[in-house]
């Protein structure tokens, strides 16, 4: 893998996929990324920046394309996930140095889409600091657009889904942004 200087990249880059098991037990929800607040994600607030949120569940995201089997080598054969959409909730402030623990729970899926929702919490004290609902794509890098995923991979996010069918869908799920007046 080539640096580029000043690109962002994630803990989990080159990092090889991981070998799925059929036999092996699926989390639910799965729990495959922690991290520590760092300096540079404070803001002029001393907090977690709001960017630096999205940053923290991107990786989650990328610690779950790993598990799945989605790696440099998959995406140097054409292929990838891309976000198409992204929604944050935020319910408490990050300080510096604070431990934090993202799960994942697959919510839906069909042949080229992926319905994520993630939480973040605190390491220490299990407190929901954020949630992120994400829509993903498949797509075919070279020509541009969406594509099926191929066999074994849906069949990995299948066994997911259906390790996850029985977590209750969060309230936030599917909620647009919106002020609420009272009558």
């Amino acid at each position: 893998m080539t640096e580029t200087p000043g690109r962002i990249t994630t803990p989990h880059e080159g990092r090889l996929a991981s070998t799925w098991d059929d036999a092996a037990t699926i989390d639910a929800p799965l729990r495959l990324h922690e991290t520590t607040a760092p300096p540079e994600w404070m803001d002029y607030n001393d907090h977690m920046s709001e960017s630096c949120f999205l940053l923290a569940f991107g990786d989650s995201a990328d610690a779950f394309f790993r598990f799945i089997g989605v790696d440099e080598a998959y995406r140097a054969a054409g292929h990838s996930l891309y976000t198409s959409q992204t929604h944050l909730h935020h319910r408490q402030e990050v300080a510096l140095g604070e431990p934090l623990v993202m799960t994942l729970q697959l919510l839906d899926l069909d042949r080229r889409r992926l319905h994520l929702y993630h939480e973040m919490r605190h390491g220490e004290t299990d407190a929901l600091i954020a949630m992120a609902e994400q829509l993903l794509v498949h797509v075919d890098t070279e020509a541009g657009r969406s594509v099926d995923m191929p066999q074994d991979l849906y069949a990995h996010v299948s066994a997911i889904r259906q390790a996850h069918a029985a977590l209750p869908q969060p309230a936030v799920v599917g909620h647009p942004i919106a002020i609420r007046h009272s009558n």
